[in-house]
């Protein structure tokens, strides 16, 4: 099983400008002239080993959107605003149709949907769409987001066979050959966790979702859905501060507490995610290394990874 993540930012994407990138780059003229950097030869080697990642690359701009591979069809957790970029990339890979794309929605919200309208296989006759959720108003929230006085093509127009399956918690299902299973969770509107197991593997996706202070019980209803996960996408949006005071009861949670989750749910790999879209990426570069540093000072033993996603990144669960 593969993770491959289009979008990563929450509430809504997150913008990039020119101040942003002059920055990145006098950073790294500043360290290439502090290195001796004098030959082409050197460049690659340079940007490798001596630019950290927030100065040489990007977390992204895109909103919630996670490849699930390795099963018999696609698979894709949620279709922010990165479900444009995974699109594209199915078209520009051949993919000819028929193809199914099964969608697993966390919930309905504007940046969990937004990158539907611009999802280019869903204009393909032949192929086939099916859309998963825990809400009864599932099928409104795409067909009212394209109506007309919001988008000029209806969902009905769309040319692919779209269909919407509404679920119950109390059931896991087969979806591309994973079992899937979900778990209601504390967000303004209700989101769910999901589950994916295949082949002895197990990947927890859990965006959207507040951790109160009874998360601390023994018997805290999270520690067996995330047990033995050998990844977990957590929603940490918020530093702990924020997530207590200032943001409470927005239905996000953060780095510390998806650090203690993770170690008392025995999870391989922790993935943080939903990532603030006010912050930038030296500040997120800062709340990953945060992040490790509170492991260390929690449990100096422990084995747990920890990785902040971004968009473009990759994770192959058989090499955790």
């Amino acid at each position: 099983m593969k993770v491959y993540f289009w979008g990563t930012r929450g509430s809504l994407p997150a913008t990039v400008l020119p101040k942003h990138i002059e920055k990145k780059i006098r950073l790294a003229l500043e360290l290439a002239v502090d290195h001796g950097l004098s030959s082409k030869d050197d460049i690659d080697e340079f940007i490798e080993n001596e630019l950290s990642f927030d100065i040489r690359a990007s977390y992204g701009c895109n909103t919630s959107c996670v490849e699930v591979r390795g099963g018999s069809e696609f698979v894709v957790c949620d279709a922010g605003s990165g479900l444009r970029d995974f699109g594209n990339y199915v078209m520009s890979s051949g993919a000819r149709p028929p193809q199914t794309f099964n969608i697993m929605m966390s919930h309905l919200h504007w940046d969990h949907i937004n990158g539907f309208p611009f999802f280019v296989p869903a204009f393909i006759p032949g192929n086939v769409v099916n859309i998963y959720g825990y809400h009864e108003r599932l099928e409104e929230a795409f067909v009212r987001q394209q109506d007309p006085i919001s988008f000029p093509l209806a969902l009905e127009d769309m040319g692919a066979t779209i269909n919407f399956h509404v679920l119950d918690t109390a059931e896991p299902i087969t979806v591309g050959g994973f079992k899937v299973s979900a778990i209601e969770q504390n967000h303004p509107g209700d989101s769910y966790g999901i589950a994916f197991e295949k082949d002895g593997q197990k990947l927890v996706y859990s965006t959207d979702s507040e951790h109160f202070a009874d998360s601390d019980a023994p018997d805290y209803r999270f520690i067996p859905f995330f047990q033995d996960a050998d990844l977990l996408i957590f929603d940490a949006q918020y530093n702990l501060a924020d997530h207590f005071h200032a943001k409470a009861s927005w239905g996000h949670s953060s780095n510390m507490v998806a650090v203690e989750l993770a170690l008392r749910s025995d999870v391989k790999h922790l993935c943080l995610f939903h990532n603030e879209h006010t912050v930038d990426d030296h500040q997120l570069e800062g709340f990953l290394a945060d992040s490790r540093r509170y492991l260390e000072l929690h449990d100096p033993d422990s084995d747990l990874r920890i990785d902040l996603a971004y968009d473009g990144m990759e994770i192959d669960l058989s090499q955790d």
